[in-house]
């Protein structure tokens, strides 16, 4: 698809990979909503980009309905989501304080899985409603799972259990929205250089970048938006996963 002159939503919109998606897709053309639970930091990026702030917890209906509603009265018929809303967190299910609580297991599976879930769900219906285009395409969802879906490190029960399920939901989708002229993909980053990992001494992100084996360093947001533009614009991508981590396979811890 050709983005230029289309209506995308970024969840996760206002910093860190999902910032990078809206400002790759509006120098592409695209008009851009940006969807996130930081109501100020979304303005900012809609405000680089020309695109509109969204704020909302993406993991309510009533919520996100609103937004996807505001989203194509404002911007035209939604011809692509990015899914990069999500939280992580680092907690042994058996700890010495005892079994993690399930409210925090509950917290995580609800903003990453269910939260993408219910974009998934109100996008999809926004673009099953619009006119096919040229080559018969509607749409384009695209989500972040992580190499933790794949590679869950000791701590990472939650986290991986909720990336894991945004990696198992892709086929069945695609093969679902495929009647719609719907494509659906995935993308599993490895360790990327986001807002939280700045907040790391340099030392330990250099430790983390020499884990990677090839290019020895942290992936840079960039090149996450690069692969989504790819996505966007090939036409025959379509049910996958891709692994974004430059050889990375987590070990245990």
């Amino acid at each position: 698809m050709d983005i230029r002159g289309h209506a995308a939503i970024v969840t996760g919109g206002g910093s860190g990979l999902g910032a990078a998606c809206a400002e790759r897709l509006a120098a592409l053309g695209a008009r851009v909503g940006i969807v996130d639970l930081d109501g100020g930091a979304a303005a900012a990026i809609a405000a680089r980009t020309g695109g509109i702030a969204l704020a909302g917890d993406v993991a309510d209906a009533a919520a996100m309905e609103a937004a996807v509603s505001e989203a194509g009265a404002r911007l035209g018929p939604l011809r692509l989501l990015v899914n990069c809303a999500g939280i992580g967190t680092a907690k042994r299910v058996l700890g010495r304080e005892g079994p993690m609580p399930l409210a925090e297991f509950e917290r995580v599976i609800r903003v990453n899985l269910i939260g993408t879930f219910n974009m998934i769900r109100l996008c999809g219906a926004a673009m099953a409603g619009a006119e096919p285009l040229a080559d018969g395409e509607r749409g384009i969802i695209i989500s972040t799972a992580s190499v933790a879906a794949f590679e869950g490190q000791i701590g990472q029960a939650a986290y991986s259990a909720s990336k894991g399920g945004i990696a198992a939901l892709t086929l069945p989708l695609a093969r679902e929205f495929a009647g719609f002229g719907i494509r659906v993909l995935t993308i599993a980053p490895g360790l990327f250089l986001t807002p939280l990992l700045r907040t790391l001494p340099e030392a330990v992100q250099k430790s983390l970048g020499d884990s990677i084996p090839f290019p020895r360093r942290l992936g840079d947001a960039d090149e996450f938006a690069s692969l989504v533009a790819h996505m966007v614009e090939n036409r025959f991508l379509n049910g996958e996963i891709v692994r974004l981590d430059g050889a990375l396979r987590l070990p245990p811890k």
